[in-house]
């Protein structure tokens, strides 16, 4: 029987662990599998809390269902009961324009508008960004000469204005990153066709709404798209976990060196109390710093490589109020904050208007977002700092005066990978090396996405090299 490490335990690790379990099962193939998890817990950033009838989310609290991996894997683990959407009502969100809120007009899509009305009657801009933006229907095509930054990008097609008060909060607040930095081909690739196909994204996303009408929900994100579980997120960990064969998952086992096996194609691994494991195939799915660190010895190259990949670092904030202590309608799914307000907040979700089943009758959950690579201050702040602006700046925008019911914090430090420009030729490398590793297989959120979706895929894309591996092993003819 060959034995496969998965050294991590977040969603990746799990995902990948799950799909050897079934190519283990159809293929009458058995294996041996271990996940080698250095905290006391499996799921990573994935950790829902209950308490008093409210569902906290510490870490994601939903998926985009147009990437099927974790429906996929939902509908495969028995879950697919529990898959929950947003709420019909009040789908939209807001953007804090000089110290309010603005409702995001019906019809924008992330970078443009599709309708030309409510753009236009909307203050988000002044009426010189509005006309700015308008240009755009009349520029040529970019030269499209390599990668660009997200901020180059918008600034080009649209202008500083529509930089700073709607991309960057929109889609530089997905990534929690500098749009200065972060590649659009990375991150938004879809706009780079629009521009390639249709000229003006404008356009192209108003032929699109001729052929599918696009509805209010079209504001800032599709609604309809977003999904959740009705027990939280957690709940996908539990369930894969509880497929997995107790001696399948090590915890608090640190891997602190990977090594090749010296009279095989195999693997050893040590962990910070000593002990040693060989393994036929390895597959690593922790963050790309700490995975440099392992590979070091095997792969000099690929560990500069990994290295290279640069980290923010996030917190949320789980808030439980009395309804009637928001003066606020809270009639959108939340707000974001571009930088240039100066506030605390990345973001904040108001989470029991977007998700049913998240607070009791008469109570209000909200979740804020502080940290990222604009505001590493923020995040280095302790806890009770932390919550102390958070709470400022919710009382200048919400009006909250009342003190909440309880909150929580969860600090998650290295948590999101920035996607700077060069990040798509830096992963062919990063692929190109590890193909060299025998047995060998690389995961996660680093690389071709940072969605829970994507790191499923990763996860299963892992597991079948893998699989594959210990299969040519058993059968070399």
């Amino acid at each position: 029987m060959k034995r496969i490490g998965i050294i991590g335990g977040g969603i990746t690790g799990l995902a990948a662990a799950n799909r050897l379990t079934e190519l283990s099962k159809v293929n009458f193939h058995p294996l041996q599998i271990v996940i080698l998890e250095a905290s006391d817990r499996l799921g990573g950033v994935i950790q829902t809390e209950h308490r008093d009838g409210f569902l906290l989310e510490h870490g994601p609290d939903s998926f985009l269902s147009e990437k099927p991996e974790t429906v996929d894997l939902a509908r495969r683990l028995g879950l697919e009961s529990h898959l929950q959407e947003t709420t019909t009502e009040h789908r939209r969100s807001f953007i804090v324009n000089r110290n309010r809120l603005v409702a995001l007009p019906s019809g924008f899509n992330l970078l443009a508008p599709s309708k030309l009305w409510p753009f236009v009657t909307s203050d988000l801009l002044s009426w010189s960004g509005k006309a700015r933006m308008a240009l755009e229907l009349l520029l040529p095509k970019g030269e499209m000469n390599g990668d660009e930054s997200l901020a180059s990008f918008v600034r080009r097609r649209f202008g500083q204005e529509a930089l700073e008060r709607i991309a960057q909060p929109m889609i530089g607040g997905i990534y929690t990153a500098d749009p200065e930095q972060l590649s659009i081909g990375s991150t938004m690739p879809r706009f780079l066709e629009m521009e390639r196909n249709d000229r003006s994204l404008i356009m192209s996303l108003r032929k699109q709404a001729r052929k599918k009408p696009l509805t209010a929900e079209a504001s800032g994100a599709r609604y309809s798209l977003f999904l959740t579980f009705d027990r939280g997120m957690q709940i996908l960990v539990d369930r894969v976990a509880a497929q997995l064969p107790s001696a399948a998952v090590q915890l608090n086992t640190r891997v602190v060196s990977l090594s090749r096996s010296p009279d095989s194609e195999g693997w050893i691994t040590r962990d910070s109390s000593g002990n040693n494991q060989s393994f036929d195939a390895v597959c690593v799915t922790l963050t790309a710093p700490v995975a440099a660190k392992l590979v070091n010895e095997a792969s000099d190259k690929l560990a500069h490589e990994l290295s290279s990949i640069p980290y923010a670092s996030t917190a949320t904030i789980n808030l439980a109020y009395n309804r009637d202590d928001i003066p606020h309608r809270l009639d959108g799914f939340g707000f974001v904050v571009p930088f240039i307000e100066k506030r605390s907040l990345l973001a904040c979700t108001f989470s029991s208007v977007k998700f049913a089943g998240r607070a009791p009758q008469g109570k209000v959950l909200l979740r804020a977002f502080v940290g990222g690579a604009l505001q590493p201050e923020m995040f280095a702040l302790d806890e009770q700092e932390m919550l102390d602006h958070v709470l400022q700046d919710l009382r200048e925008l919400l009006g909250v005066e009342a003190k909440p019911l309880f909150s929580r914090v969860a600090k998650w430090p290295g948590s999101m990978p920035q996607y700077h420009v060069g990040h798509l030729d830096r992963i062919k490398r990063i692929e190109n090396l590890a193909q060299h590793l025998p047995n060998f297989a690389i995961a996660g959120n680093a690389y071709t996405g940072a969605g829970i979706s994507d790191c499923i895929r990763e996860g299963e894309r892992a597991a079948g090299e893998s699989w594959i591996s210990a299969y040519r092993q058993q059968n070399p003819a």
